[in-house]
């Protein structure tokens, strides 16, 4: 099991997709989102039903409380390259309001980059986050990223443009 203090992350299920789509159409998560044009809730369910199988290269993974097994958000790592010895943290989300600021997110990013390391043998994962993105930033700053790069203006949300920054974490520095 993929456990931490608050979270285990597990494969996802069909049946999670409903609460997906309303976390993707909630304000508070999606503003900070790089995604497409919105889809119905039928087409998320479909979507979920016929999910990739997850692979070392690519998997998503949902975040449950360990106290009451309540689906809360999800996370997901991929462009995995072993001859690197690399991975993209690609998402995460906190999904359900009232985990939001409670320390699950962190939580969670620590048993992904814990699982990384340990189980898939990788030396370095990266991310982007958008740069006002404050609580994402504080959270994987805790768990020691450290910002390498920026992107400037590279993400536009509601008519505005925003910075990215690219943020590493080494195998020694998990916290």
């Amino acid at each position: 099991m993929l456990t931490g203090a608050l979270v285990r992350l597990r494969a996802l299920e069909p049946a999670d997709s409903e609460a997906m789509w309303r976390w993707y159409h909630d304000p508070e998560v999606g503003r900070w989102m790089d995604a497409g044009p919105p889809i119905s809730l039928a087409q998320n369910m479909e979507k979920g039903q016929n999910r990739p199988r997850n692979t070392f290269e690519q998997m998503q993974l949902g975040i449950e409380t360990l106290e009451g097994q309540k689906f809360i958000g999800y996370v997901a790592l991929g462009d995995t390259d072993f001859v690197r010895g690399e991975a993209v943290l690609q998402s995460v989300a906190i999904g359900d309001p009232g985990y939001r600021g409670g320390g699950y997110g962190t939580d969670a990013v620590r048993v992904i980059s814990r699982y990384a390391f340990e189980e898939m043998g990788l030396h370095r994962l990266m991310l982007w986050v958008v740069a006002d993105n404050v609580r994402a930033v504080q959270a994987y700053k805790k768990v020691g990223f450290v910002e390498e790069g920026r992107r400037r203006e590279a993400f536009r949300a509601r008519g505005k443009r925003y910075d990215y920054l690219m943020m590493g974490l080494l195998e020694h520095e998990l916290k």
